[in-house]
């Protein structure tokens, strides 16, 4: 029995109530400011222009900005193989139901840029390194989806890297920009693009 307990026992015995215990005051919580100032929280939509100057043969085009997931895959990771399934499966329906949530149309070619959106830290990136997370994208929207016949080089260009805007949150992110080719796919089209298209 502590000493307040014992306090409080003979005040009852006695008959007194014992005084009040003062409520301890709260804090007044600080809101907190952005962990980085002047940057976005959602990323703004890529650049298109650039994207499509590349093309011979460019139609119409679609950005669709992913949902954050738990993490994204790169070529640097050494994760268990059931850990790496579960994310593949979570990226792949989350790229069929973003574009069945955009009802895209059934395509006969296209191009996919995968735009990403890094944590902003001053290292420098190389987009291609998510090439794994972009891949199960494209596997989402071609496979569950049907956005195309196939994910083969007659029918698919890409998915080719774009460095994007950082974002303020602790994750990395990526924006899918689909381009319809409205002429045959040609090989010297495939290029690489690591330079800011904005």
């Amino acid at each position: 029995m502590t000493a307040a307990q014992y306090r409080e026992l003979t005040a009852r015995r006695r008959g007194q109530a014992p005084a009040p215990a003062a409520a301890p005051k709260k804090k007044a919580r600080k809101k907190a400011a952005p962990a980085h100032p002047g940057l976005p929280s959602i990323p703004p939509p890529p650049a298109v222009e650039p994207l499509l100057s590349m093309l011979s043969a460019p139609g119409r085009h679609w950005t669709l900005l992913m949902p954050y997931a738990e993490e994204l895959l790169t070529s640097n990771q050494r994760l268990h193989h059931m850990a790496v399934h579960r994310i593949r499966q979570q990226l792949r329906a989350d790229a069929a139901s973003m574009a069945r949530a955009r009802r895209l149309p059934r395509l006969e070619r296209a191009a996919v840029f995968y735009v990403l959106h890094p944590r902003p830290l001053s290292r420098k990136r190389d987009p291609g390194n998510w090439a794994p997370t972009a891949k199960h994208y494209v596997d989402g929207l071609v496979t569950d989806a049907g956005l195309l016949p196939d994910d083969n080089h007659e029918f698919l260009m890409g998915p080719i890297p774009v460095m994007g805007q950082p974002v303020t949150t602790g994750f990395a992110r990526m924006s899918l920009v689909i381009v319809e080719l409205t002429g045959p796919l040609t090989s010297g089209n495939a290029e690489t693009v690591t330079g800011n298209p904005g």
